[in-house]
């Protein structure tokens, strides 16, 4: 059996990867295990009517794919440096131009777009890029939002400023991140806003996910008879 027939065969069941296998819209451009991470933290979204912004728009059908995907009521934003992707705009889909690595532009994206649900970085994936965005959009999203970034192996390649273990990568950075999550225990990073509205970080190749919630101390307890 062909590589691509076990994957349309694994996609019943995932909206996502049915849609991408029978792509009635225009390209889409994917690594096949994406489709598996979007619908386990997304699907909660569905029918909810989310403000869903995607940063990298390349030929809009990822777009269209979301618009199916989260149902009726949602608003699809996609951001992208090339005034070109301006035509990709349509019903229920709203596209930005601008360069994420500037500040400036993701300050007035802040407040073009005021409520993001899920944000997905699939832009160009420079260490510059991928850190400057998620410092920028990650306190934005909503506290019960999602916050995902993609293509992480870029991490790892020096046409993206990456490197193993180099200073500076969005790996490196998101090494970081865990002993944030944990700063409730630890000496060294403080407890920050950070600590406080990520519930979890989820690790996979090629792909981080931050999902946010409003934290508390963490309390221990015990329960039970004792022997």
């Amino acid at each position: 059996m062909k590589l691509a027939d076990i994957f349309r065969k694994r996609a019943r069941g995932n909206p996502l990867e049915e849609y991408f296998f029978h792509n009635p819209g225009r390209p889409i451009h994917k690594w096949h295990h994406y489709f598996e991470i979007y619908h386990r933290h997304f699907e909660r979204f569905r029918d909810r009517s989310p403000v869903v912004v995607e940063i990298g728009v390349y030929q809009g059908g990822s777009l269209q794919m979301w618009r199916e995907y989260f149902g009726k009521g949602a608003q699809i934003v996609g951001v992208d440096v090339n005034p070109e992707c301006r035509m990709l705009a349509g019903q229920s889909i709203t596209v930005l131009i601008g360069d994420q690595a500037d500040r400036r532009f993701l300050a007035e994206l802040r407040e073009r777009v005021p409520r993001m649900d899920i944000v997905i970085d699939d832009g160009g994936h420079t260490m510059e890029q991928q850190i400057t965005t998620f410092e920028e959009l990650y306190p934005h999203v909503q506290p019960d939002g999602i916050y995902l970034c993609e293509d992480l192996h870029t991490s790892y390649m020096a046409e993206y400023g990456g490197g193993y273990l180099r200073e500076g990568t969005f790996v490196e950075c998101t090494k970081g991140l865990i002993d944030r999550l944990h700063a409730w225990y630890a000496a060294g990073p403080e407890i920050d806003e950070f600590t406080r509205t990520t519930f979890g970080l989820h690790l996979y190749d090629s792909v981080m996910v931050a999902e946010k919630r409003l934290m508390k101390p963490p309390v221990p307890s015990k329960s039970g008879a004792t022997l």
